[in-house]
């Protein structure tokens, strides 16, 4: 089954999110662009005070790790980010998308 992934970022912008995308090709307003293998979803916004939240379902650990090791840890340098994430996994037991 897959797994949930979240992160908070503490003083992350919305640039510097939008930053991060336009490194990895990825337009978040369009859906289009260079999605890494094994995502199976990505959400990000604004949490409470000064964080940024990304809420992502991978299909494994292992092909997060790759995406980190090979392509988002570039993209966070290149993009000034510095700020070390809190990290929190939740293996899932059900997991659906809607359709409609």
């Amino acid at each position: 089954m897959a797994e949930a992934l979240i992160l908070e970022f503490a003083g992350l912008t919305d640039a510097d999110y939008r930053a991060v995308n336009s490194n990895l090709g990825i337009d978040m307003e369009t859906g289009q662009g260079d999605w890494p293998s094994g995502m199976l979803s990505h959400a990000g916004g604004p949490g409470d005070g000064d964080t940024w939240v990304g809420a992502e379902v991978w299909e494994s650990r292992a092909e997060q790790a790759a995406f980190m090791e090979s392509r988002l840890g570039a993209a966070l340098g290149a993009a000034g980010v510095t700020a070390v994430p809190a990290v929190r996994w939740v293996p899932l037991v059900a997991y659906h998308v809607s359709t409609t």
